[in-house]
């Protein structure tokens, strides 16, 4: 019965009542606590109680906590704190602690009292002791009060994370032994010890010490005198850790030492390359300036290594590093140590010569010892190159203008076969500037669409009729028709034959999609670049250009040369495979100009062969004995692929070809290249000369 008056009493009791446990978790309230708080009871229970205190009072009650233990009678007397509702209202209230221990070993009871009838005087003190609070629990340092009676008066929450300082310990109320416990975690603790015992002798001596950790951390430690008025009534220990700090400080001092010490070697590096160990390009042009002050010859030899990205793809880029370091072991054998050898970046490489009377000797020795194999990782290779020369003369001026006369000089190599050497001449400069006019003009011209598209006819062998039109890019520029090989190479350098490709397919189909839709046998066969196919988005934009202007994809043709097979990183093979599943058709253009071998035609993504004029400029009566080419008509058909002959300029070309089973003829027998316009007359010309061919008796 008396259990039973006890729990009445504690649950029907004026007052707010908790139990928290030695974590500060809530383990029992009462209804007063739910009424004064406004929290349901199940929503208490097993938080922390730090839900029911402003954010000011949370280090206050810490504090309290600390004070209870060894029968002291600090949490048994009342003290004011400020509440928090479950709406976020405050409140004040006056609490009273006290510790008990149960089954589950120690807790805290906690008795909450109302206590808004206080005066304004209360209020002000506990909005004083608010601030106080909040000011301890905002600052970064660690700060614990000790009065000079011995009790700790105030603790932070930063002092407490600091030292790893366990709650129990704080429960004691001893500032000796939160000394003995800091002082185990120093590397010097007996001075620690002996400076704390110093400052509690002396209530007016203030002190700032540095604590450093065995574990590497350092804080530095303020003490100085609590006063009320002129009165010391404590004393107050402020500990800031000031590690970062401290390392930063060690690391700037390490690297400016690091940075003295390195200062030749730094400056050494800023002229070499890291990986060959050669002088680089701020270096190769210091030393070149420095040459053309004087009054002796002075030489630029350019180098680059040809297809030296293939190593990379092939081997790796630890092999083409192996290569680069071996190339320039060879050019410094090569030089001597009376010229700079240097590398500019990546496979390109320089090197000055001053007062050589023989630039042709050093340039040859240098093409014929890079010539010789190496051995990168087991595999035997021969470094290809293309080397430009120029040399001083009374027009050079500057190092720079010299390495650029090189490097026309080098691309004129690299037109001239490779592995070879040129020296620069004057018209290089105009042959750049008339490269660089014609790309200008060919830029403005695909920008104001003056590019134009003639048809040539395409006659088929079976029903000797114009079966398919051939779409050709045709440029007048200045008063003059620009050949077309000229500005097509022109169009792929600068990246315009993108945009030129997919206006000459737009136009082709526009022109002759009433033409198509007359026969589902005709066709028109437009030429691809190997740039054009690069883009992913080629196939889609094709078949676009089809579907908008209502051509049957079966009706259309794209010719590519074999060139186009051999880029491993190209999407060339996906690109075409896409296309002739929506039934477009492809032809291997100027066929036994590349190095495809008859054999490997049966592994491209081809419809039709396309046999090179330069086989059918060697039929001229029509009893040559041509077995290449009868073996390049047999072999396609043998593989089911279509075959036509381009170049046929004479009757008797175009007999033979079609008694040995060519499929279709293409040339200027039957007309030339014409615009659109006159396309009709096209087509009557081509049956008129097909007329005049099945009137030519068979030689013999």
């Amino acid at each position: 019965m008396g259990t039973g008056i006890g729990e009445a009493l504690l649950e029907q009791g004026p007052d707010a009542f908790l139990l928290l446990t030695s974590d500060g978790t809530i383990a029992f309230v009462n209804s007063a606590t739910e009424r004064l708080f406004g929290y349901p009871r199940d929503e208490l229970l097993g938080v922390q109680h730090t839900v029911l205190l402003s954010e000011g009072e949370r280090g206050g009650f810490l504090r309290v906590f600390g004070r209870l233990g060894r029968n002291s009678q600090a949490g048994s007397r009342p003290f004011p704190a400020v509440g928090r509702r479950r709406d976020g209202s405050e409140a004040a209230v006056e609490i009273t602690c006290s510790l008990v221990t149960l089954d589950a070993g120690t807790a805290m009871a906690v008795a909450v009292r109302d206590a808004g009838h206080r005066n304004d005087s209360d209020s002000g003190r506990r909005l004083a002791l608010s601030l106080l609070d909040a000011t301890l629990e905002t600052t970064s340092d660690g700060i614990v009060v000790v009065s000079t009676e011995g009790h700790i008066t105030g603790i932070n929450d930063r002092f407490l994370k600091l030292w790893c300082m366990p709650p129990e310990l704080i429960a004691s109320e001893d500032p000796s032994a939160l000394a003995r416990f800091i002082a185990e975690q120093l590397a010097d603790p007996d001075y620690f010890l002996q400076k704390v015992s110093a400052l509690y002798s002396d209530t007016e001596l203030q002190s700032h010490d540095v604590l450093e950790f065995t574990d590497g951390r350092t804080v530095e430690l303020f003490s100085r005198p609590q006063k009320v008025a002129d009165t010391t009534v404590g004393r107050i220990w402020n500990f800031r850790d000031t590690t970062s700090r401290r390392r930063a400080q060690d690391q700037a001092r390490r690297a400016m030492e690091e940075l003295a010490e390195q200062a030749d070697k730094l400056k050494e590096l800023a002229f070499q390359d890291p990986l060959t160990g050669l002088a680089n390009r701020m270096l190769f042009n210091e030393r070149a300036a420095a040459a053309l002050l004087t009054p002796e010859p002075v030489h630029v030899l350019l180098l680059d290594l040809d297809d030296f990205k293939e190593i990379n793809d092939v081997l790796g880029h630890h092999a083409g590093d192996q290569m680069l370091v071996e190339v320039s072991r060879r050019l410094q054998n090569c030089v001597g140590p009376h010229g700079t050898v240097a590398r500019l970046g990546g496979d390109e490489f320089v090197i000055l010569l001053v007062g050589c009377r023989d630039a042709d000797a050093v340039a040859q020795r240098v093409v014929s010892t890079l010539n010789a194999p190496v051995s990168i990782e087991g595999t035997h290779m021969r470094p290809g190159l293309s080397l430009g020369v120029a040399s001083r003369d009374p027009g050079t001026q500057t190092s720079s203008e010299l390495l650029r006369r090189a490097d026309l000089a080098m691309y004129a190599a690299k037109e001239a076969g490779k592995n070879c050497y040129v020296h620069f001449r004057p018209e290089m400069l105009a042959a750049l500037l008339e490269r660089t006019q014609l790309t200008a003009g060919l830029r403005r011209a695909v920008e104001l669409g003056q590019i134009a598209v003639h048809f040539q006819p395409v006659i088929s062998s079976d029903r000797l009729d114009v079966v398919q039109f051939e779409a050709l890019a045709r440029w007048e520029w200045e008063g003059t028709v620009v050949a077309p090989d000229d500005f097509i190479q022109t169009a792929e350098r600068s990246g315009l034959i993108r945009d030129i490709g997919t206006e000459v397919l737009r136009r082709s189909c526009t022109e002759l999609a009433p033409w198509l839709s007359e026969d589902p046998f005709r066709s028109v066969a437009v030429n691809v670049s190997g740039v054009q196919l690069q883009h992913q988005d080629f196939a889609e934009r094709v078949l676009d250009i089809a579907a908008w202007s209502g051509v049957d994809p079966r009706q259309l043709v794209l010719e590519v040369t074999e060139s186009v097979f051999f880029d491993a990183h190209s999407h060339v093979i996906g690109q075409l495979e896409t296309l002739r599943q929506a039934g477009v058709r492809v032809a291997l253009d100027d066929f036994g100009t590349g190095y495809s071998s008859l054999g490997r035609l049966q592994d491209l993504p081809v419809d039709v062969v396309k046999i090179d004029k330069s086989f059918v400029s060697m039929l001229h009566t029509g009893l040559e004995k041509l077995p290449i080419l009868t073996s390049i008509i047999h072999m396609a058909r043998s593989l089911g692929l279509k075959v036509t002959a381009e170049g046929v300029e004479t009757p008797a070309q175009a007999r033979y070809l079609m008694d040995h089973g060519c499929d279709t003829l293409q040339g200027f027998l039957f007309s030339r290249p014409e615009p659109a316009a006159d396309r009709q007359q096209t087509v009557l010309r081509s049956v008129a000369a097909i007329a005049e061919l099945e009137g030519v008796p068979l030689p013999g």
